[in-house]
């Protein structure tokens, strides 16, 4: 092969601009089709050998643009492979980046040759370097579009790529863009687009993009329902959720177990009461279509049940698992304890630790984390440090939340000097105590009144640079107004703004509380006025707090005006609620009057 001078290649970009004169029109196109040829079979020999060095030599030499190499490359009709090695080489090593519309007939005619693995990976490498923004590429492609027939692939792929890298910004920016242009979209990147703005919690945003999927006539499959379910679902739009079900017969798409289990979950996590009959109907519904359900349709049901303290219908639900011939997990098993627990049934929740045992359904740390903090909370502490050994026994590594349980259970108990020592016993596992770890305590000794140890765990707190969270500030504000010191109250909620954290009903509540038993109805008014400027608006335990101060100070008409001022909210009186219109009111001689309701004592 002729050694390559820049020369060489100065002659070949000259070749490419224009022939040169000579006698004849013929001869002249001959000419310099020949010369054009040798020097391109040369060029692009020397980038498929990766002869990088000596290329470079040859355009540092020439004081050539490599883009104008680029163009060459292109008309010469040089294989994509070639162009993307180029490319991807002179981009590199060259401080002058090829332009977004070369970077474009790039991924024209990689789509050309059909090397989409390639094409992928140059889109992915634009979508994480964000060189580009979104509607520059999209404007582009527009332009190209008469020439190539790649478009709506590339702005198909380029969707992923976003969603992909988690550039969700970009990757909706592209979903319009696609729409404004015209491009074809497809399944492959609106479905992965659903689930990420469903992760991201952007529910609205999701809606609106499963609305235009349709609109653009976009043919959705099982996993657009499937994930639509869920989105809707975490949106608390349970009845959009049930009615994809009618919307996938339409399409003939038939639900799975994993379309129903979608939805029974969301009937499940709903705080709305009676959901979970709808969740117990649809398991119904769905054994009636033919569709069984498996261990996930079970562990979903047992764990709405046992959260909703109805552990004994749970219970029964493990037992038709097991009838169905399932195997229980230890999620199974785990939801179970909880819910135990939580009711207090430790007994039943160590039996179902036996039989874990006796089925070789391995126990983890959150099954004993979970025991430890029912022995906490009913104060059985011995038995609680049993457990707090047995998991050393069983080969388990203790976590900083198995701690925390066994520090507040110390807490709890009024055995502070006994929750310091675990807290030492922490240091010497390698495990840091967190901002739970602290708040147990600064709780423990503020319940026994003791402010100045509470100020020394917030000072070890500020020396480790542990901030302290909303929990931190609701037990010192709580603290301090049962001291009756509301102005260092007042300044703690001050600071929570200062330190980026949202007071809630319970910080507000405290503080109205506290003012109130300190006789500064004014104070409490004006914190409840301050509330709901901070866009937090009053729940039924503010209203009780304040209806309660002002039939203590026999100001039972403006108490009355606050309870019609609850029941026009729409918000629903509670048991203490009605302790306090009895009390304060009805035996005090005075009938509470409210226009479109009924009150009874």
């Amino acid at each position: 092969m002729a050694p390559y001078s820049c020369f060489s290649l100065k002659r070949l970009l000259s070749a490419s601009a224009a022939p040169p004169v000579v006698a004849t029109a013929a001869t002249a196109a001959a000419t310099a089709h020949s010369r054009s040829s040798v020097d391109v079979v040369n060029l692009t020999d020397l980038i498929d050998k990766q002869h990088w060095y000596r290329l470079k030599t040859l355009i540092s030499d020439s004081d050539t643009d490599p883009s104008q190499i680029l163009l060459l490359l292109f008309d010469s009709g040089a294989g994509a492979r070639t162009l993307l090695s180029f490319f991807r080489w002179s981009d590199l090593h060259f401080q002058s980046p090829h332009d977004l519309h070369l970077h474009c007939r790039l991924l024209h005619s990689l789509a050309a040759e059909k090397l989409y693995s390639n094409l992928r990976s140059e889109l992915h490498s634009i979508a994480l370097s964000g060189r580009y923004l979104s509607p520059a590429i999209f404007h582009v492609l527009n332009i190209s579009r008469k020439r190539w027939a790649s478009v709506s692939l590339i702005a198909d792929m380029i969707l992923l790529a976003y969603v992909q890298n988690s550039q969700i910004d970009s990757a909706l920016e592209a979903f319009r863009r696609a729409g404004d242009y015209r491009f074809r979209l497809s399944i492959l990147s609106c479905n992965p687009l659903l689930n990420a703005l469903i992760k991201k919690d952007k529910l609205k945003v999701f809606e609106s993009v499963y609305t235009e999927m349709f609109r653009r006539r976009i043919a959705p499959d099982l996993i657009t329902f499937n994930t639509a379910i869920n989105g809707f679902c975490r949106a608390g739009k349970l009845r959009m959720a049930n009615d994809i079900l009618n919307d996938m017969k339409s399409w003939g798409i038939e639900p799975t177990v994993a379309t129903y289990n979608t939805l029974i979950g969301g009937y499940c996590r709903s705080n709305q009461g009676g959901k979970l009959y709808h969740a117990e109907s649809l398991l119904k519904k769905m054994v009636s279509a033919g569709i069984y359900p498996n261990v996930v349709t079970f562990n979903t049901l047992i764990d709405g049940f046992c959260k909703d303290g109805n552990c004994s219908t749970a219970m029964k639900f493990l037992e038709e698992l097991k009838h169905q011939e399932l195997s229980p997990t230890t999620i199974t098993y785990n939801s179970l304890i909880n819910g135990l627990c939580g009711e207090g049934k430790l007994d039943e929740a160590l039996a179902l630790l036996k039989e874990m045992d006796s089925v070789a359904v391995i126990p983890n740390l959150i099954t004993f984390n979970t025991i430890l903090n029912g022995f906490c909370k009913k104060g059985m502490l011995e038995e609680a440090k049993k457990v707090f050994h047995d998991i050393f026994h069983r080969g388990l590594e203790s976590n900083v939340i198995t701690y925390n349980t066994l520090i507040n259970g110390y807490c709890r108990s009024g055995l502070m000097g006994d929750a310091l020592e675990i807290k030492r016993s922490m240091f010497e596992k390698g495990i840091s105590p967190d901002v739970s770890t602290y708040n147990c305590l600064i709780w423990g000794y503020c319940s026994k009144e003791n402010m100045k140890a509470a100020t020394s765990i917030l000072d070890e707190m500020m020396e480790k640079k542990i901030r302290g969270n909303l929990i931190t500030y609701n037990i010192l504000i709580d603290a301090l107004c049962k001291e009756g010191e509301m102005r260092k109250a007042n300044n703690l909620l001050d600071e929570m703004f200062d330190v980026g954290l949202k007071p809630n009903h319970l910080t507000y509540n405290t503080l109205m509380e506290g003012f109130c038993k300190k006789g500064n109805l004014t104070g409490a008014l004006s914190m409840k006025k301050r509330m709901e400027g901070n866009k937090k608006h009053a729940n039924v335990a503010t209203y009780n707090v304040l209806i309660k101060c002002l039939c203590e100070k026999g100001r039972l008409d403006d108490a009355n005006g606050l309870l019609n001022e609850l029941l026009e909210k729409g918000l629903v009186p509670n048991k203490y609620t009605f302790d306090v219109i009895k009390d304060g009111m009805i035996e005090k001689g005075f009938v509470p009057s409210i226009d479109g309701h009924v009150c009874s004592s």
